[in-house]
C-alpha cells in the first residue's frame, strides 16, 4: 500500500506508461528530497540512516539490477520511517518466498514494499501487452529474461515476482531458475562471441519504438526486424551507426522458406561505441524514394549504468535537462 500511495504520489505509472522503461527508483529518491550517497561499501548493499535526518547509501559494487533493488528497499524503510537499517546480502536471499525471520518484520516491509514499487503488476502487464506476450510466454526463460531487463530488475527477481503475482508457480520459477541468463545471452547472440558475458542483451523489434532503455555500459542489442526487400524496402543500418552503435553482425533470415520474394528478418547486433546515452533510429525505406518509411523505430537509451559514486544517473539527467 505504501509503495502504490507513492506511485500515485509521484505520477510514476503516467511517467511509465508515456515514455517506456521501468518505475525510476533513484529519480523517486530524489523526488522526495531522500538524501543518496553512492559508495563502494564493504560488505553492505545499502544503508538506511534516520538520525541526525534521513538518508540511504547504495553500494556500487554491485549489477545496476541489484543496485535499483537495494535503494528500492531504502525507499522503503524511509516512506514507512523505520528504524535505521544496514542492509546486507540477506535482502536478496529473501526474494525466495521464504521471508524474514519474525523479529525482523520492518526488513519484511522493506522487502514488499521494493517489490510493490520496482516491479508492481501493472508495469509487468504493461510491458507483456505491448510485447504482445501472454501468460504462457513467462514459461519460457528468453522471454522472462526480456522481460526483467525491461522492468530493470534481475532474471531471479523477475522470476519471483511473477510468483508473488499469481502468474506463474513456484514450481515452474524453480525451473525457469535452471536456466541461467549467460545461456539466454549466449542464445540471443549466436555465432557473436563478446569479449565477457557480463553486459546484458536486449532483444528489440519494432514493438519497442518510442519506449526508452536503461542499461549498462556492456550491454548489447540484437535488432530483429522485418524487412520487405523484395518491395525495395531496407533497413538504414548507417543511421544505426550515426546513432553511435558498431555494428558487430548482421543477417538475414527468411520468413517464408518457400516464399519468393516475402519478407525477411533483418537481425543486427549493434554495440555502443562511445556514447552510451542518446536516441536510436532507424528507418526502413526505398533508398533512391524520398517518400517517408514504411516503417520506424526509435527510442531512447541511457546505457551508463551501473550507478557509480557520485551523482545517481536520475540527478545527472535531471542536471542535463535543466542546463
Amino acid at each position: 500500500m505504501a509503495a502504490s500511495r507513492l506511485h500515485q504520489r509521484l505520477d510514476l505509472r503516467q511517467l511509465v506508461e508515456t515514455r517506456g522503461g521501468n518505475v525510476d527508483v533513484f529519480g523517486a529518491i530524489q523526488a522526495v528530497d531522500l538524501p543518496l550517497l553512492l559508495r563502494p561499501l564493504q560488505g553492505l548493499l545499502g544503508a538506511y540512516l534516520s538520525d541526525p535526518a534521513p538518508g540511504v547509501l547504495i553500494t556500487t559494487r554491485r549489477p545496476m539490477s541489484i543496485q535499483r533493488f537495494t535503494a528500492a528497499h531504502e525507499l522503503g524503510h524511509f516512506e514507512m520511517k523505520h528504524q535505521p537499517s544496514l542492509d546486507d546480502e540477506s535482502i536478496l536471499r529473501r526474494m525466495t518466498l521464504t521471508g524474514a525471520p519474525a523479529e525482523d518484520f520492518q526488513e519484511v516491509e522493506a522487502d514488499a514494499f521494493a517489490v510493490g514499487f520496482m516491479m508492481p503488476r501493472w508495469l509487468i502487464q504493461w510491458h507483456a501487452a505491448r510485447q504482445s506476450w501472454t501468460v504462457e510466454d513467462f514459461r519460457r526463460a528468453n522471454r522472462v529474461y526480456q522481460l526483467a531487463l525491461r522492468i530493470g530488475a534481475s532474471y531471479e527477481a523477475t522470476c519471483w515476482t511473477l510468483v508473488r503475482h499469481r502468474l506463474i508457480q513456484a514450481g515452474l520459477a524453480r525451473e525457469l531458475l535452471q536456466t541461467q541468463p549467460r545461456e539466454l545471452k549466449v542464445g540471443l547472440l549466436e555465432t557473436y562471441k563478446p569479449q565477457d558475458y557480463r553486459g546484458d542483451v536486449w532483444l528489440l523489434t519494432e514493438r519497442d519504438a518510442g519506449t526508452r532503455i536503461d542499461g549498462s555500459r556492456n550491454d548489447l542489442f540484437v535488432l530483429r526486424l522485418e524487412e520487405h526487400s523484395g518491395g525495395g524496402y531496407l533497413w538504414d543500418i548507417d543511421q544505426l551507426k550515426a546513432s553511435g552503435f558498431a555494428i558487430v553482425r548482421d543477417e538475414l533470415e527468411a520468413i517464408d522458406g518457400e516464399g519468393v520474394g516475402g519478407p525477411v528478418v533483418r537481425r543486427v547486433t549493434a554495440a555502443p561505441e562511445e556514447t552510451h546515452r542518446g536516441s536510436l533510429q532507424i528507418e526502413e525505406r526505398r533508398p533512391w524514394d524520398p517518400e517517408p518509411p514504411l516503417s520506424r523505430l526509435n527510442l531512447d537509451f541511457d546505457l551508463t549504468g551501473p550507478e557509480e559514486e557520485g551523482l545517481s544517473r536520475a540527478e545527472r539527467r535531471r542536471l542535463l535537462e535543466a542546463a
